[in-house]
Order: structure tokens, then sequence, then C-alpha cells
């Protein structure tokens, strides 16, 4: 195994890492700023105001998302760690 075949292992994991992150991490995002926006138009300061509803909201979509996550690890290992345990 050479060290581009490597890095294109890794390169591949990583990409499959963004991936199965981007879902939550969007939401998050997503959930934080409509969440800052109401705290600036009602002047509430309050700091449990934007972390429960982010962490609901952010298992929510784990919860739903977590079936493409599965697909995405498993075509990871299908195509990528079982044909080095193979030897090809």
């Amino acid at each position: 195994m050479s060290l581009s075949d490597i890095l294109s292992i890794l390169r591949e994991f990583l990409w499959g890492a963004a991936l199965m992150s981007a879902p939550i991490l969007i939401t998050a995002l997503i959930v934080g700023l409509i969440i800052g926006l109401l705290q600036a138009l009602t002047s509430i300061q309050e700091m449990t105001l934007t972390f429960v509803p982010k962490l609901a909201v952010m298992l929510l979509v784990f919860f739903i998302s977590a079936g493409y996550m599965a697909r995405i690890i498993l075509t990871l290992f299908d195509t990528q760690v079982l044909p080095i345990i193979a030897g090809n």
C-alpha cells in the first residue's frame, strides 16, 4: 500500500465525516441564527434560551439522519476497508 493509497483513503473518510456532520451542523447554525435574531428583537439575554432549543433540534435531526449516516459509513467500509482486508 503506497502513500497515495493511504491519502486517498484518508480523503474519502474525511469527506464522509463532513457529509455525516453537515445536517447537524447546518441545523445548529440555522436554529442559532433564528434564536439570536429573536433574542435581539426582544432583548432577552438568557443563555439557556439558546442551548435547549438547539440541543432538542440537533437530537431530532440526528435521529432523522441516522440512516443517512449509517449508509455513508457502510459505503465507506465496503469500498475502502474491505478491499484492503481482502488484499486488493
